[in-house]
């Protein structure tokens, strides 16, 4: 499981004496503490992989902000090190490739929204690992 990777690699980072990686290890294992403590069962690895996804999705609004360079590279190590944990996400033009067997039913859409939603049914049914703005991006491509 995830959660598992997660820690075995916390304890080889405090070995390793690497402060950023276990530290942002350490609150990922926290985080995933908490929600497996609130819904009272063990956490799958999708859950995982969201809390990872808040976590990237923290910093890297933290990093736009901040004005302090330090931090911000700091912050930039740390989404490296959380990335590297989930799985690899597929680009534009394989999402589209992806798409081709629903195309017709994508540009049959009324709108954008509904043929992402067309798109986003498709690919988590293959089981497909995708950003939902990259998704759209896609979408309104193959709409063009």
């Amino acid at each position: 499981m995830l959660s598992d990777e997660i820690k075995a690699r916390m304890m080889a980072a405090m070995k390793a004496k690497k402060v950023v990686e276990k530290e942002v290890l350490s609150v990922a294992l926290g985080e995933i503490q908490t929600e497996q403590a609130r819904s009272g069962e063990a956490m799958k690895d999708d859950g995982v992989e969201k809390i990872l996804r808040k976590l990237v999705k923290s910093n890297r609004e933290t990093i736009a902000v901040t004005e302090d360079e330090a931090r911000a590279t700091t912050l930039t190590e740390e989404v490296a090190i959380l990335e590297a944990l989930l799985p690899q996400t597929l680009d534009e033009s394989q999402i589209i490739a992806a798409l081709a067997p629903v195309a017709e039913d994508i540009k049959a859409a009324a709108a954008d929204g509904p043929a992402t939603g067309v798109a986003m049914k498709h690919l988590k049914s293959e089981g497909a690992a995708v950003d939902g703005k990259t998704v759209a991006l896609a979408v309104k491509k193959m709409r063009a």
